[in-house]
């Protein structure tokens, strides 16, 4: 059999015409407006912008969405901080901010950085407002643009990043989140939670918001203080990532030593670990490093939390993650309280050994570093081997939407040729869209022999790209490669159309004999089948785009529904996925018996993780995030959804506040005791508030006289919760 290198070369000129024809430029110029940007030099890129992440006292800071109150709120704190916030932006509005009255407002950002010549602006715009305020500060050329809103659509995302691209003046932080902010400089461009912070030597950069504000104060109370702190967002595409992060941290000479905060989802945590490894090959005396990634005990087919938070097919595991970044030469820690005491010895005490023990993990801290690592067991262990996005969760997967576009479809393809597998997805690392052409359809890439092929979201896929596509598929019959090629037009027409996050369909071609009759040898035979599609709910819930495919009459169509406590989960602004087996008669059911209520995916994803671990071995029945607008009647319907697995013997409260306020969670936690009848139920409750406002939170609830363990540590908590669930089953 011919490969597609040895094809005739009159097939390799088809395959030019096919590629090359009218048709897909047509396409591409109806649906695209293509902008560009302003560069220096055309050997600049987009790198080059790397070096605006160094914020500091000098660092001068507008904000967008300037008079609203979050943005005013946000700016009081960071004014009275020593931020150097010098001015904002509201459209249609001149004159001074109605609040901070000795700051002036802009109406565009262009007149901003002619009168205030700002370094860095911080967006403070509902979701769907949020990329054109993006693109108005590239265009104007802000050096730092930091993006702070979640559930912005991943398409409105691409776009950005396909600008950020076409020029070398503007670098983005986020979106999705917390923002960037130096310590030793006292500038913050985000809404971490201050009082936590102390100015010291130690770098970080986290996907999680939650789990950043966990580091932090875990070093200011081992005494460590921290330099420069960057979220990277959880996000499918980040504007920063671990990478662009490290290479500041090398160069930073107020950074001494470095921690990364990673999750399921995405290479990034693999790209950092080449980086260390390089790093520490090429650098006498490395800086140190230490890692974390959430997201152990994800449940295959789930998005938990943040829109990137899944693993994609052919990516690693969080296990595999943190194994991965410690052959590279990072310290790993299992939950953020450990980063304090593990630092401190990195920084404090390099020439001597430390053994830390955190539950069932053994790390010394020398030339050498060692770890017993048991992998969890029973049905834990099967929750580790997630591929991405299934048919529920926060994505929409759909087999029965718009599949006219495509042409026939066949129910299987027994007795046909070899199958192949085409998709169309997002690569996290390039920013971009990319076809995936697999020679089969197997789960391995190496062994589907996959290519990708990336191209621009603005331009779309080039006739080059189609051609390589098509040689790599090797279909020889050319009605059939006309077919495909059309299909490839028409996933990628669908894919900007509607939105989509991944677009999936396999297909084969029947194997003929050459038959006397002309019109029967070029009949097309390609058979197109098992389309899995997954769209993007952002665009509906931040932009009400596409109804017709998001609403439940469209989802009802193809797609698994969700189960109706998830809906209502849903509906109220929280991510509720339940754990564990789902067949009540499984001897492991019973099993999974913590209730946990948390602020923040990075942090939901890590409890669940922690609470698995050696010495505790407990089972969280379900990962909840309340979200990081949280309110107290949000928390007395976190309560409820808890209350309602029979399974829970115990609720884990683990709160640590940024946005979220640790009063206001406290006085949720006792509107759930008044309304739900908890003590009445017998049923324990086990709380870790941190963060913003945490004094007066934990003497709201010591105040209450109630039934409440409160905790600050995480081990002691997770220990009680698993006590309590074991003597309470």
């Amino acid at each position: 059999m011919q490969t597609a290198l040895e094809l005739p070369q009159s097939r390799n000129r088809m395959v030019s015409m096919l590629t090359g024809c009218s048709r897909p430029l047509r396409l591409r110029t109806r649906i695209l407006g293509v902008a560009s940007f302003s560069t220096s030099s055309s050997r600049h890129s987009y790198k080059d912008t790397i070096k605006n992440l160094k914020v500091g006292a000098d660092t001068r800071v507008i904000f967008q969405g300037f008079t609203g109150r979050q943005a005013t709120a946000n700016a009081q704190e960071s004014l009275a901080w020593g931020t150097q916030i010098v001015g904002g932006v509201t459209p249609g509005r001149e004159g001074t901010h109605p609040i901070l009255r000795e700051l002036p407002v802009l109406p565009t950002v262009k007149a901003a950085m002619e009168v205030l010549k700002p370094d860095a602006t911080g967006i403070y715009v509902a979701a769907h407002q949020a990329a054109a305020a993006i693109e108005e500060a590239i265009e104007a050329e802000v050096p730092l643009i930091v993006a702070v809103a979640e559930h912005i659509p991943v398409h409105d995302m691409l776009k950005i990043h396909s600008m950020l691209k076409s020029q070398s003046k503007s670098r983005l932080v986020g979106a999705n989140a917390p923002g960037i902010i130096s310590a030793i400089g006292r500038c913050r461009i985000g809404f971490q939670p201050l009082p936590v912070f102390s100015p010291g030597h130690v770098g970080i950069v986290a996907k999680s918001g939650t789990l950043s504000y966990e580091t932090v104060a875990s070093l200011t109370r081992a005494g460590v203080g921290q330099s420069l702190c960057i979220g990277m967002g959880g996000d499918m595409v980040a504007g920063t990532d671990f990478v662009d992060a490290l290479n500041v941290f090398e160069h930073d000479p107020d950074t001494h030593g470095i921690i990364i905060v990673g999750e399921v989802g995405g290479q990034a945590e693999e790209e950092a670990a080449a980086w260390i490894e390089n790093y520490r090959i090429r650098t006498p005396q490395p800086k140190p490093i230490a890692a974390l990634v959430a997201g152990k005990l994800i449940k295959p087919g789930y998005v938990m939390g943040h829109s990137g938070a899944w693993a994609g097919w052919g990516e690693n595991s969080a296990e595999q993650k943190h194994q991965i970044l410690e052959r590279a030469g990072a310290v790993m820690v299992d939950h953020p309280s450990q980063f304090g005491e593990v630092m401190q010895q990195l920084l404090f005490k390099p020439d001597k050994s430390l053994t830390l023990v955190s539950g069932h993990r053994h790390v010394q801290l020398s030339q050498t570093i060692t770890s017993d690592r048991p992998l969890p067991s029973g049905n834990l262990h099967e929750l580790e081997r997630a591929q991405g996005p299934g048919d529920v969760g926060d994505f929409l997967v759909s087999q029965g939407i718009l599949l006219d576009d495509f042409g026939p479809w066949a129910e299987s393809t027994d007795g046909i040729g070899a199958p192949r597998k085409i998709a169309l997805a997002i690569d996290r690392s390039k920013r971009t869209p990319h076809f995936r052409i697999c020679q089969s359809t197997d789960d391995n890439p190496k062994v589907a022999r996959a290519k990708y092929i990336p191209f621009d979201f603005r331009s779309g896929p080039t006739a080059s790209g189609i051609a390589e596509a098509l040689e790599h598929l090797d279909i020889k019959q050319l009605p059939s490669l006309v077919a495909t090629r059309n299909l490839l037009l028409s996933l990628f027409y669908l894919f900007k159309k509607y939105e989509a996050i991944i677009l999936e369909v396999r297909i084969a071609v029947e194997e003929k004999i050459p038959d006397l009759d002309p019109e029967e040898n070029f009949k097309n035979d390609l058979i197109i089948y098992d389309p899995q599609f997954v769209f993007d709910p952002a665009a509906f819930k931040s932009g009400n785009r596409h109804p017709e495919i998001h609403v439940p009459e469209a989802k009802a169509q193809g797609s698994v529904p969700l189960p109706e406590v998830e809906v209502a989960a849903k509906e109220d602004g929280i991510v509720y996925v339940k754990l564990g087996p789902s067949d009540s008669s499984d001897p492991e059911f019973s099993s999974y018996n913590i209730g946990t209520l948390v602020n923040g995916a990075g942090l939901a994803m890590n409890t669940v993780d922690a609470l698995a671990l050696a010495p505790h071995h407990g089972r969280a029945a379900n990962f909840l995030d309340t979200g990081g607008k949280a309110t107290a009647e949000t928390v007395k319907k976190s309560f409820a959804l808890l209350l309602a697995d029979p399974r829970v013997k115990v609720i884990f409260v683990n709160i640590f506040g940024g946005l979220t306020l640790g009063d206001m969670i406290a006085r949720g936690i006792l509107l759930a005791f008044r309304e739900l009848g908890l003590e009445e139920r017998g049923m324990p409750v086990v709380v870790r508030i941190r963060g913003t406002n945490e004094a007066e939170g934990q003497r709201i609830l010591a105040d209450s006289g109630l039934k409440i363990f409160a905790f600050d540590g995480f081990d002691e908590a997770a220990a009680k919760c698993v006590e309590l669930a074991r003597s309470n089953s």
